[in-house]
């Protein structure tokens, strides 16, 4: 496991080493990968050929030939993007398979989709990244164990395609994908007709959006400390504390330099926080790199078509994981949650401390805009006092013999509606 820190300008972080290091093992470790040996190292000038120096590759054969002495070394992951060329190298020098951080990523999507839809969308990805690669022999989706064959597996078997192959199994996908997408979109427009505004959580890879889904809706999504433990979105209706029926999408965890065939391939997937009317961005305060990934995720966003002032501005920032920190660190997150030009709510989602809190934002921010309305309705009104719950944040409720005395916040359009509808 390696990890160059690159001094090129496009290469370069601002990541701690030792957390990206730390990131790399554990994308590996998701998908059951050995970690026998992991060094992060400085590589001042990339090489074409190899992308390290040669002292470095040689001594690196001697650690590979070293621990294979030991125990079977499978894989060299090496953390950054490497060409068809350096791949094929560093393989001839090591004797051993070499793979890249897209590869990795892709095997771990491979194995973790569980849908149709993603199971279609990784493996357009690992076509459209073999595509390039076709020096080298193409492992298919092995059906059993699931993964994008990068890594190896049992029963895996190697078929060598040629380019016309690739690019005709990657027009039926995409076809499929457009249907996925039609059916999407019927679904999408089938929720509109409904008055349940779309919440989406989104953010980096185990920064705690499926603990705060499961926390928030009662729903019991796969939540572990695991690196891209939901890939498939899940949505689940509730009720604010203000009566308002919202309903909320988990969704796949962002990554740092995701592979640009992810970013693609799965669009449809990203299209429900595309189509939210307000974002979630959970963020691990208690992490290192946390205003790193933070960019990560405003930079992955802006890919998928979220990146004007408009959208922007119907999003909170939720600053999970404060249970983590010390009493220094808490006072420094406070202030700054204070001083933020957007809407900041801390939380943990793992004890519940600030989930209150969290849903009253979220009800303030829906509310955005909305009027206040006196209303008066008669016991007997039935259908106006639901139409009102469904379409409007019910403030205030007085039930009398005579009449039934609410204080309802509505949206312009709402408003409009419902003075037709009931003549109020």
């Amino acid at each position: 496991m390696l990890h160059p820190l690159l001094s090129t300008k496009e290469g370069s972080s601002s990541r701690d080493p030792k957390s990206a290091l730390k990131e790399i093992c554990s994308l590996a470790s998701a998908i059951k990968l050995k970690i026998q040996y992991s060094e992060y190292l400085q590589v001042k000038r990339p090489r074409s050929a190899t992308l390290f120096g040669l002292g470095v590759v040689e001594r690196f054969r001697g650690i590979i030939d070293n621990l294979k002495e030991i125990t079977p070394v499978n894989v060299i992951v090496i953390d950054t993007q490497l060409s068809p060329v350096q791949q094929r190298n560093l393989e001839a020098a090591w004797q051993s398979k070499v793979i890249d951080r897209t590869a990795l990523i892709l095997e771990i999507f491979g194995a973790r989709a569980q849908t149709r839809e993603g199971r279609l969308q990784v493996e357009l990805a690992a076509l459209n990244y073999q595509r390039s690669r076709l020096v080298r022999s193409w492992t298919h989706l092995e059906r059993q164990r699931g993964g994008a064959g990068f890594v190896g597996g049992p029963g895996e078997s190697q078929i060598e395609l040629d380019r016309r192959m690739i690019d005709k199994r990657i027009y039926r996908i995409k076809n499929q994908i457009e249907r996925v997408k039609r059916t999407r979109l019927l679904h999408r427009n089938a929720r509109k007709r409904t008055p349940y505004p779309i919440i989406a959580l989104v953010g980096y890879t185990n920064a705690g959006k499926s603990t705060l889904f499961n926390r928030l809706t009662k729903a019991e999504v796969r939540a572990k400390d695991q690196l891209f433990s939901t890939l498939d979105p899940t949505m689940r209706g509730i009720t604010l504390p203000t009566g308002q029926q919202v309903i909320f999408s988990d969704t796949v965890g962002f990554v740092s330099n995701l592979p640009h065939e992810l970013v693609k391939a799965f669009h449809a997937t990203m299209e429900e926080v595309v189509a939210a009317d307000l974002i979630l961005h959970i963020r691990d305060v208690s992490h290192v790199d946390t205003e790193a990934q933070k960019i990560d995720v405003l930079h992955v966003l802006s890919d998928i078509g979220i990146n004007n002032v408009d959208q922007r501005v119907m999003m909170i920032e939720v600053l999970n994981k404060i249970d983590l920190l010390d009493f220094e660190n808490h006072q420094v997150i406070g202030k700054k949650t204070k001083r933020s030009n957007q809407p900041t709510v801390t939380v943990s989602a793992l004890n519940g401390d600030g989930v209150k809190r969290l849903l009253n934002a979220i009800g303030d921010r829906l509310s955005t805009g909305f009027e206040m309305l006196d209303i008066k309705l008669q016991p007997t009104d039935g259908a106006a006092l639901a139409w009102l719950y469904r379409n409007g944040n019910v403030i205030s409720r007085e039930d009398a013999e005579e009449a039934i005395y609410l204080s309802v916040h509505l949206p312009p359009s709402k408003l409009n509606q419902f003075k037709s509808k009931y003549r109020q």
